[in-house]
Protein backbone atom coordinates (compact mmCIF):
# COMPACT_ATOMS: atom_id res chain seq x y z
CA UNK A 1 0.00 0.00 0.00
CA UNK A 2 1.50 3.28 -0.75
CA UNK A 3 2.03 5.85 1.40
CA UNK A 4 -0.50 8.51 -0.41
CA UNK A 5 -3.55 6.03 0.43
CA UNK A 6 -2.39 5.05 4.04
CA UNK A 7 -2.13 8.79 4.59
CA UNK A 8 -5.87 9.50 2.93
CA UNK A 9 -7.11 5.77 5.21
CA UNK A 10 -5.94 7.80 8.25
CA UNK A 11 -7.00 11.12 7.90
CA UNK A 12 -10.89 9.33 6.28
CA UNK A 13 -10.64 7.49 10.22
CA UNK A 14 -9.36 10.72 11.90
CA UNK A 15 -12.55 12.66 10.62
CA UNK A 16 -15.28 9.83 10.86
CA UNK A 17 -13.86 9.00 14.75
CA UNK A 18 -14.17 13.32 15.14
CA UNK A 19 -17.53 12.84 13.62
CA UNK A 20 -18.52 10.25 15.56
CA UNK A 21 -17.87 11.77 19.05
CA UNK A 22 -19.40 14.81 17.88
CA UNK A 23 -22.82 13.96 16.90
CA UNK A 24 -25.58 14.84 19.18
CA UNK A 25 -28.17 11.86 18.54
CA UNK A 26 -30.68 14.58 19.64
CA UNK A 27 -29.94 16.71 17.56
CA UNK A 28 -29.56 14.69 14.72
CA UNK A 29 -33.01 13.31 14.64
CA UNK A 30 -34.13 16.81 14.64
CA UNK A 31 -32.06 17.22 11.13
CA UNK A 32 -33.11 14.03 9.75
CA UNK A 33 -36.77 14.96 10.66
CA UNK A 34 -36.24 18.57 9.25
CA UNK A 35 -34.15 16.90 6.00
CA UNK A 36 -37.21 14.13 5.91
CA UNK A 37 -39.88 17.59 5.99
CA UNK A 38 -37.41 18.62 2.88
CA UNK A 39 -37.57 15.55 0.87
CA UNK A 40 -41.43 14.96 1.60
CA UNK A 41 -42.23 18.88 -0.29
CA UNK A 42 -39.76 18.49 -3.37
CA UNK A 43 -41.62 14.94 -3.72
CA UNK A 44 -44.75 16.69 -3.43
CA UNK A 45 -43.65 19.21 -6.38
CA UNK A 46 -42.41 16.66 -8.25
CA UNK A 47 -45.72 14.69 -8.00
CA UNK A 48 -47.73 17.49 -8.99
CA UNK A 49 -45.75 18.76 -11.66
CA UNK A 50 -46.28 15.15 -13.01
CA UNK A 51 -49.99 15.07 -12.45
CA UNK A 52 -50.08 18.29 -14.10
CA UNK A 53 -48.25 16.99 -17.42
CA UNK A 54 -50.90 14.05 -17.37
CA UNK A 55 -53.26 16.59 -17.38
CA UNK A 56 -52.05 18.05 -20.24
CA UNK A 57 -51.56 14.42 -21.99
CA UNK A 58 -54.97 13.57 -21.23
CA UNK A 59 -56.45 17.50 -22.71
CA UNK A 60 -54.45 16.98 -25.64
CA UNK A 61 -55.42 12.75 -25.89
CA UNK A 62 -59.08 14.30 -26.03
CA UNK A 63 -58.48 17.38 -28.10
CA UNK A 64 -57.18 14.80 -30.77
CA UNK A 65 -60.01 12.16 -30.21
CA UNK A 66 -62.13 15.74 -30.98
CA UNK A 67 -60.35 16.47 -34.17
CA UNK A 68 -60.40 12.61 -35.52
CA UNK A 69 -64.45 12.64 -34.96
CA UNK A 70 -65.07 15.99 -36.40
CA UNK A 71 -62.67 15.42 -39.79
CA UNK A 72 -64.54 11.97 -40.16
CA UNK A 73 -68.20 13.57 -39.87
CA UNK A 74 -66.61 16.26 -42.93
CA UNK A 75 -65.36 13.21 -45.00
CA UNK A 76 -68.53 11.75 -44.53
CA UNK A 77 -70.45 14.63 -45.67
CA UNK A 78 -67.95 15.53 -48.65
CA UNK A 79 -68.62 11.92 -49.80
CA UNK A 80 -72.76 12.59 -49.35
CA UNK A 81 -71.99 15.93 -51.98
CA UNK A 82 -69.98 14.33 -53.92
CA UNK A 83 -66.53 15.84 -53.31
CA UNK A 84 -64.14 13.04 -53.53
CA UNK A 85 -60.67 15.01 -53.24
CA UNK A 86 -62.02 16.93 -50.40
CA UNK A 87 -63.29 13.41 -48.25
CA UNK A 88 -60.05 12.17 -49.29
CA UNK A 89 -58.20 15.37 -47.41
CA UNK A 90 -60.78 15.01 -44.93
CA UNK A 91 -59.84 11.29 -43.94
CA UNK A 92 -56.03 12.58 -44.16
CA UNK A 93 -56.54 14.89 -41.60
CA UNK A 94 -58.30 12.08 -39.72
CA UNK A 95 -55.36 9.37 -39.90
CA UNK A 96 -53.15 12.50 -38.71
CA UNK A 97 -55.74 13.18 -35.15
CA UNK A 98 -56.02 9.48 -34.98
CA UNK A 99 -52.02 8.88 -34.95
CA UNK A 100 -51.67 12.12 -32.57
CA UNK A 101 -54.32 10.54 -30.41
CA UNK A 102 -52.24 7.66 -30.43
CA UNK A 103 -48.56 8.96 -29.10
CA UNK A 104 -51.06 10.94 -26.82
CA UNK A 105 -52.00 8.24 -24.99
CA UNK A 106 -49.17 6.15 -24.48
CA UNK A 107 -47.47 8.98 -23.15
CA UNK A 108 -50.26 9.34 -21.11
CA UNK A 109 -50.05 5.82 -19.87
CA UNK A 110 -46.54 5.45 -19.17
CA UNK A 111 -47.39 9.35 -17.54
CA UNK A 112 -50.10 7.95 -15.32
CA UNK A 113 -48.02 5.13 -14.55
CA UNK A 114 -44.88 7.37 -13.30
CA UNK A 115 -47.23 9.24 -11.12
CA UNK A 116 -48.54 6.47 -9.48
CA UNK A 117 -45.21 5.08 -8.37
CA UNK A 118 -43.90 8.91 -7.40
CA UNK A 119 -47.59 8.89 -5.50
CA UNK A 120 -46.48 5.34 -3.54
CA UNK A 121 -42.91 6.50 -2.69
CA UNK A 122 -43.88 9.74 -1.34
CA UNK A 123 -46.65 7.55 0.53
CA UNK A 124 -43.48 5.69 1.85
CA UNK A 125 -41.68 8.93 2.55
CA UNK A 126 -44.77 10.60 4.53
CA UNK A 127 -45.16 6.76 6.34
CA UNK A 128 -41.92 7.23 7.38
CA UNK A 129 -42.17 10.50 8.76
CA UNK A 130 -44.88 10.37 10.88
CA UNK A 131 -42.87 7.06 12.88
CA UNK A 132 -39.73 8.57 12.58
CA UNK A 133 -41.95 11.65 14.34
CA UNK A 134 -44.42 9.36 16.94
CA UNK A 135 -40.61 7.51 17.43
CA UNK A 136 -38.55 10.92 18.51
CA UNK A 137 -39.65 11.45 22.04
CA UNK A 138 -38.71 7.49 22.73
CA UNK A 139 -35.64 7.66 21.16
CA UNK A 140 -34.33 11.28 22.71
CA UNK A 141 -35.76 9.81 26.34
CA UNK A 142 -33.70 6.23 25.66
CA UNK A 143 -30.54 8.69 24.59
CA UNK A 144 -30.63 10.84 27.62
CA UNK A 145 -31.23 7.90 29.65
CA UNK A 146 -28.12 6.51 28.58
CA UNK A 147 -25.87 9.81 28.71
CA UNK A 148 -27.18 10.18 32.37
CA UNK A 149 -25.51 6.36 33.24
CA UNK A 150 -22.61 6.65 31.72
CA UNK A 151 -21.84 9.95 33.32
CA UNK A 152 -22.81 8.37 36.65
CA UNK A 153 -20.57 5.52 35.68
CA UNK A 154 -17.72 7.96 34.77
CA UNK A 155 -18.10 9.75 38.07
CA UNK A 156 -18.00 6.37 40.17
CA UNK A 157 -14.92 5.56 38.06
CA UNK A 158 -12.87 8.87 39.25
CA UNK A 159 -13.67 8.11 43.01
CA UNK A 160 -11.03 5.20 43.27
CA UNK A 161 -9.64 2.74 40.80
CA UNK A 162 -10.20 0.31 43.95
CA UNK A 163 -13.28 -1.80 45.50
CA UNK A 164 -14.43 1.56 47.86
CA UNK A 165 -14.88 -0.44 50.93
CA UNK A 166 -11.21 -0.23 50.58
CA UNK A 167 -10.93 3.52 51.40
CA UNK A 168 -13.31 2.85 53.91
CA UNK A 169 -10.99 0.46 56.39
CA UNK A 170 -8.28 2.88 55.30
CA UNK A 171 -10.33 5.75 56.91
CA UNK A 172 -11.27 3.54 59.95
CA UNK A 173 -7.66 2.40 60.58
CA UNK A 174 -6.42 6.16 60.72
CA UNK A 175 -8.87 7.44 62.78
CA UNK A 176 -8.20 4.54 65.42
CA UNK A 177 -4.77 5.75 65.35
CA UNK A 178 -5.48 9.13 65.76
CA UNK A 179 -7.95 7.68 68.72
CA UNK A 180 -4.83 6.07 70.77
CA UNK A 181 -2.41 9.06 69.95
CA UNK A 182 -5.02 11.69 71.89
CA UNK A 183 -5.42 8.90 74.95
CA UNK A 184 -1.63 8.66 75.00
CA UNK A 185 -1.05 12.42 75.07
CA UNK A 186 -4.02 12.17 78.08
CA UNK A 187 -2.67 9.31 79.94
CA UNK A 188 0.62 11.55 79.81
CA UNK A 189 -0.52 14.52 80.94
CA UNK A 190 -2.57 12.99 83.37
CA UNK A 191 0.81 11.08 84.75
CA UNK A 192 2.71 14.64 84.81
CA UNK A 193 -0.34 16.25 86.82
CA UNK A 194 0.29 13.37 89.35
CA UNK A 195 3.85 13.51 89.52
CA UNK A 196 3.39 17.80 90.41
CA UNK A 197 1.43 16.94 93.23
CA UNK A 198 3.61 14.03 94.51
CA UNK A 199 6.60 16.75 94.10
CA UNK A 200 4.21 19.22 96.32
CA UNK A 201 3.43 16.52 99.18
CA UNK A 202 7.23 15.86 99.35
CA UNK A 203 7.67 19.73 99.86
CA UNK A 204 5.41 19.89 102.55
CA UNK A 205 7.00 17.10 104.33
CA UNK A 206 10.24 18.99 104.07
CA UNK A 207 9.32 21.80 105.42
CA UNK A 208 7.23 20.32 108.36
CA UNK A 209 10.93 18.82 109.58
CA UNK A 210 12.83 21.93 108.85
CA UNK A 211 10.09 23.93 110.85
CA UNK A 212 10.14 21.65 113.77
CA UNK A 213 13.95 21.77 113.68
CA UNK A 214 13.86 25.24 113.81
CA UNK A 215 11.28 25.69 116.32
CA UNK A 216 13.49 22.95 119.01
CA UNK A 217 10.69 20.64 118.45
CA UNK A 218 12.85 17.40 117.87
CA UNK A 219 13.07 15.56 114.43
CA UNK A 220 10.32 13.52 112.97
CA UNK A 221 8.41 10.78 114.90
CA UNK A 222 9.65 8.32 112.38
CA UNK A 223 13.27 9.20 112.76
CA UNK A 224 13.58 9.77 116.52
CA UNK A 225 12.18 6.17 116.73
CA UNK A 226 14.63 5.02 114.54
CA UNK A 227 16.99 6.52 116.78
CA UNK A 228 16.24 5.06 119.65
CA UNK A 229 16.53 1.68 118.47
CA UNK A 230 19.92 2.28 117.71
CA UNK A 231 20.21 3.44 121.31
CA UNK A 232 18.82 0.22 122.67
CA UNK A 233 21.14 -1.53 120.31
CA UNK A 234 24.28 0.34 121.28
CA UNK A 235 24.93 1.43 117.97
CA UNK A 236 25.17 5.45 119.40
CA UNK A 237 25.78 6.58 122.49
CA UNK A 238 22.66 7.82 124.75
CA UNK A 239 24.40 11.24 125.72
CA UNK A 240 25.89 13.66 123.14
CA UNK A 241 29.64 13.62 123.69
CA UNK A 242 31.09 17.25 125.07
CA UNK A 243 31.96 19.81 122.83
CA UNK A 244 35.77 20.31 123.49
CA UNK A 245 36.58 23.84 124.27
CA UNK A 246 37.81 26.48 120.98
CA UNK A 247 40.94 27.31 120.88
CA UNK A 248 42.13 30.89 123.29
CA UNK A 249 39.07 29.57 125.83
CA UNK A 250 40.42 29.10 129.38
CA UNK A 251 39.72 26.24 131.05
CA UNK A 252 37.82 26.03 134.65
CA UNK A 253 40.21 25.18 137.69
Amino acid sequence: MGIMDRLSRLLRANVNDALDRAEDPEKMLDQILRDMQGNIRSAREQVAGMIAQEKELEADLHEAQKLSGEWQEKARRAVTAGKDDLAREALRRKHDNDANATVYQQQHDAQTKMVEKLKGQLRQLESKYSTTLSHRDSLIARQRRARAAQKVTETMSTFSPMDPTQDLERMERQIRSNEAKALAMTEMADDSLDAQFRELDFDDDVESELAALKSGGGLNPAIESELSSLRDDGAVESEPAEIPATAGQSTSS
